[in-house]
């Protein structure tokens, strides 16, 4: 008998010296746990904050994970994309070869999300206080 696949999710993000700049991030991640209360999430960053990519991807195979995707939350696929999240995603494999790693196209490349931006430029702009 073949165990059942328990899936998880990792949200990769840039990172940034301010943790402020990552609340709507975080937000994010909760919205998802509302939507999905059974999926394990974690937030990573590529640097900055924590946790790293590899602290995520840890946790969540200690939590049970046999398949995790890993969505970049960049605008579109520059080199960090390209590049970098390919080589620590190869090194996670490496690291727990029994999960299934799969890694997702920059989430600015989906059709919702830049029909989301449209929208918000189209916006009137809030009042300022």
């Amino acid at each position: 008998m073949t165990p059942a696949t328990m899936n998880g999710l990792i949200l990769f993000a840039h990172g940034a010296r301010d943790p402020g700049w990552a609340a709507p991030l975080h937000d994010t991640v909760e919205r998802i746990r509302a939507e999905r209360p059974g999926l394990p999430v974690q937030l990573a960053f590529l640097e900055f904050l924590t946790p790293t990519l590899e602290e995520a991807g840890d946790a969540l195979v200690a939590q049970g994970c046999t398949a995790i995707e890993i969505v970049p939350l960049f605008l579109g696929a520059g080199g960090h994309v390209r590049k970098d999240l390919p080589a620590r995603t190869a090194a996670l494999r490496q690291r727990h070869s029994q999960v299934d790693w799969q890694l997702r196209p920059a989430v600015g490349e989906s059709p919702r999300v830049i029909e989301a931006m449209a929208l918000a430029a189209l916006d009137p702009p809030s009042p300022q206080p």
